[in-house]
């Protein structure tokens, strides 16, 4: 719920809904821009989702998560480059890799995790769908912490 576990009071970055989608829409732009592929807007995701504390309480001060993802068509062959890519890049940008995984099999497949050093906000890159009854797209997505409105007062605990 808070952006400290050691002061659940510390505040909390501000930022309006419509600049985090906003951001979220641009990040994943960037990461696409970034590897050399398309995204299919129309696949694209906006989930807010309610910021629970540690004992499961849930303040009502606004607060929010956002968790955004878009996929692209990017070939399944193309996906270990693609997260290849981000895995040498973003750290450049101020992300710390916390999650890597090619698979080798008969579909091939991979995954990347990186959390920015600068303000918790989470990046992903990772293949969908089985590929064995449906075509296997590739999701980029973003989720950020806990984040207040402007203008909105801080509830205390």
């Amino acid at each position: 719920m808070s952006p400290s576990e050691d002061d659940p009071n510390a505040p909390l970055p501000r930022m309006g809904k419509d600049a985090a989608v906003k951001w979220a829409e641009d990040y994943t732009a960037y990461m696409a821009r970034l590897t050399d592929v398309e995204l299919t807007p129309a696949t694209a995701k906006v989930n807010f989702e309610a910021c629970v504390g540690g004992d499961d309480e849930v303040a009502e001060d606004g607060r929010y998560s956002l968790f955004y993802y878009v996929y692209s068509e990017a070939p399944v062959t193309e996906h270990t480059r693609v997260v290849r890519t981000l895995r040498r890049e973003l750290p450049q940008q101020g992300y710390e890799v916390t999650g890597y995984r090619e698979f080798k099999d008969a579909y091939t497949s991979a995954v990347f995790r990186a959390r920015s050093t600068e303000n918790s906000y989470l990046v992903t890159a990772t293949t969908v769908g089985s590929g064995k009854t449906e075509p296997q797209a590739l999701s980029f997505a973003v989720r950020t912490p806990c984040m207040l409105p402007p203008g909105a007062t801080q509830q205390q605990f």
